[in-house]
């Protein structure tokens, strides 16, 4: 199969940009490093307000051989409806929807592909991440530092025989979402969590409740900084749109603490921690977190 090929049959990459002109310079050099030429990526940026950023993103575009289409907001929407409107943009296609404070490493959206394509009732697969909550690595539920070498954790998990285990919710710093999916149950819902957070985890109930599933891709890694894509924003987890959440699901909170309780992915972290002192074993990776 060629590249173009190859890249025409990957999901579209949607990066929701507003501000953050550090973390989203990383990220788009990253994407560069590792997608095949020809990947498509959507890029919303919801009317930043640092100039800097709009000819940051033109520039990139201008140079970078993926398929970038640019988009700017003539006003700021809000996070849930910028996602909305971009996933109105790819037309029929499955997204991986990516923050801009994200360092995406190895062959992370093939393997987010492949896990969607194990199953067609998959609605979301998110992957490994020093700081994805209830996906996070090496420690659970813990805000782990940024990696030194983010490769060498993306290289140790392909070599995973993955297992896709179950979970409750996504995690919305990268997570594919399947268009069928989308199309089934709509898409963020804006109207009620307004600037952002939560928003991913009402869909993801919403799609459960229609027969989907989500699932941990357990081969693949992106590292992701924190918070940095919100912060321009004022928004911040919990608060009001917790409470919408938990009006909304009332059993959400006792399911998630139930998950975080009996742990189900403390021994897909002990194989990922095995795989990656294999690899260290077999040559000098440095310190692999700061």
């Amino acid at each position: 199969m060629s590249t173009a090929s190859a890249a025409a049959r990957l999901p579209v990459v949607v990066v929701p940009v507003f501000n953050a002109l550090a973390a989203l310079d990383a990220c788009l050099d990253a994407l560069d490093r590792t997608l095949p030429a020809g990947t498509r990526v959507h890029l919303a940026d919801d009317a930043s307000t640092d100039p800097r950023v709009p000819e940051l993103l033109a520039a990139w575009a201008g140079r970078s051989r993926l398929a970038v289409r640019l988009v700017r907001r003539p006003r700021n929407l809000g996070f849930p409806a910028n996602c909305n409107a971009a996933f109105a943009e790819t037309g029929d296609a499955d997204l991986v929807l990516l923050n801009t404070d994200t360092v995406p490493a190895g062959d992370w959206l093939a393997r987010l592909a492949a896990c969607a394509a194990h199953d067609p009732r998959i609605a979301s697969a998110t992957p490994w991440s020093n700081h994805g909550e209830i996906v996070s690595f090496p420690h659970f539920v813990m805000q782990n530092p940024m990696p030194e070498d983010a490769e060498a954790l993306a290289a140790a998990a392909a070599r995973l025989l993955p297992r896709y285990p179950v979970l409750p919710t996504a995690v919305g710093f990268c997570m594919f979402l399947r268009r069928a999916a989308l199309d089934a149950v709509g898409g963020f819902d804006d109207a009620t969590f307004g600037r952002g957070y939560g928003e991913e985890n009402d869909w993801c109930l919403r799609a459960e409740a229609h027969g989907w599933r989500h699932v941990l891709c357990d081969d693949a890694y992106v590292a992701h900084l924190g918070h940095a894509s919100f912060a321009a924003t004022g928004a911040a987890p919990g608060g009001e749109n917790l409470r919408r959440l938990n009006g909304r699901w009332p059993g959400y909170n006792e399911r998630v603490a139930r998950f975080i309780l009996d742990d189900p992915l403390r021994g897909d972290r002990a194989r990922l921690a095995e795989a990656l002192a294999m690899l260290a074993a077999e040559g000098p990776q440095g310190d692999l977190f700061r």
